[in-house]
């Protein structure tokens, strides 16, 4: 991810815990399991990097299923409900035609 994008992205994630109302300890969580996500993916390329992008596009789509899990455990119904809208909204920022 190009400098740029990754400012941008930082701000958007800046902006959905405002938006959340997250508490210090939901802050906290969502940045350790993005962190996570993160790093399985970095992994996951670094060990097959000649995936096709339809391989690539399956295995992001299975690491954000798990990550809808664990924010399900520590956000409330109202910040989830915001957080799917934003996540959509994410998707069309960053450019992405990944199906969920």
């Amino acid at each position: 991810m190009s400098p740029e994008k990754l400012d941008a992205v930082t701000t958007e994630l800046k902006k959905l815990a405002q938006e959340l109302n997250l508490s210090d300890s939901q802050k906290a969580q969502l940045k350790t399991s993005l962190e996570e996500k993160h790093a399985k993916l970095q992994e996951f390329r670094q060990k097959n990097p000649n995936i096709s992008r339809k391989d690539l596009i399956q295995k992001i789509v299975a690491i954000r299923s798990t990550l809808r899990e664990q924010v399900v455990q520590f956000l409330t119904p109202l910040q989830l409900e915001k957080w799917d809208a934003e996540v959509a909204k994410a998707r069309e920022f960053l450019g992405q035609s990944i199906a969920a």
